[in-house]
């Protein structure tokens, strides 16, 4: 795996227009399952609310489709959409294996295989984006082997909520300086599947999810990485009745914040923004060349002056 991670990298082109110096030393990607933005609008979210007037926003960036949860953030992950990267299917099944393309986290280890990455998730199915060597860290309720034994505890329970997910990256944050990161928060869409999107019971989820969203800036505005920092706050798909994956505005539609570092304060993001871009943004902000052959393109109108 080690040469495959080489061989990605080499055969990186080199773009003047999405390659740079180094824009932020840490990126940390935080993923709201389900979170449509007609919901957000109408719930209480004060965190994620502030990040977005303080920072770059649009609610109209776009999921791919099948608007599922597990293809949905492959696409974010891999900086492509699903004809490339193949993850189809929405649920944990070891013997489809691991992603088969590159995913942001081995890209960042193959440019700089110091660099400290994690992934702090509420669901199992993760584990297909887990390449080997890509992070130090994958944590499902605590840290987790690569290839756990069927009937263990580690497969008991396939989601957990946002305040034990939270709770996992703050320790771990405590004594860790992570280059990319990140946390998914699974909530709103257990709440959706539930009771439905928009219902009362869903937009109490989503402020949950925005306390733990909460728990997570006080730590990182009170680590030394504070200054030197990017946040991108997105979803993976929005919802109707109780389902998703239609290729609808209800479902397709996501928001997208950038907030920290160079970001451009109060500022509305007017060019479409996509679910990939958000893997190319994080490679653009850390100097990690983007591959020609992504379909995501870094969110440049985001930042600046």
């Amino acid at each position: 795996m080690k040469c495959l991670r080489l061989f990605w990298l080499f055969c990186l082109i080199w773009d003047p227009s999405v390659f740079a110096e180094v824009l932020a030393k840490h990126v940390f990607i935080i993923s709201i399952d389900g979170a449509k933005p007609a919901v957000i609008a109408e719930s209480e979210m004060p965190v994620l609310k502030q990040l977005a007037a303080e920072g770059a926003v649009t609610w109209e960036a776009s999921t791919i489709f099948p608007s599922k949860t597990l293809p949905s953030h492959t696409s974010m992950l891999t900086g492509v959409g699903p004809d490339k990267h193949q993850v189809l299917w929405n649920d944990f099944s070891p013997l489809k294996g691991f992603v088969k393309v590159p995913t942001v986290f081995s890209l960042v280890k193959a440019a700089e295989p110091s660099a400290v990455t994690s992934m702090f998730v509420g669901k199992m199915k993760f584990r297909h984006l887990w390449l080997d060597g890509s992070v130090d860290v994958f944590d499902f309720g605590g840290p987790q082997t690569r290839a756990p034994v069927a009937g263990s505890a580690e497969l008991e329970k396939d989601k957990k909520t946002s305040q034990m997910v939270v709770k996992q990256a703050v320790d771990w944050l405590a004594g860790n300086t992570p280059r990319l990161m990140f946390l998914h928060f699974s909530d709103p869409d257990s709440a959706g599947h539930k009771s439905g999107w928009g219902s009362p019971e869903q937009k109490e989820a989503f402020k949950v999810t925005d306390q733990a969203l909460g728990q997570f800036m006080r730590a990182l505005k009170g680590s030394p990485m504070a200054e030197d920092s990017v946040v991108i706050i997105s979803a993976d798909h929005g919802g109707h009745d109780k389902t998703h994956g239609d290729n609808i505005p209800d479902d397709m539609l996501i928001p997208w914040i950038a907030w920290g570092k160079g970001v451009k304060a109060g500022h509305v993001i007017a060019a479409p923004v996509t679910t990939y871009d958000t893997a190319a943004t994080a490679l653009w902000l850390l100097g990690v060349p983007v591959p020609e052959g992504f379909d995501g393109k870094p969110v440049v109108s985001a930042f600046g002056e």
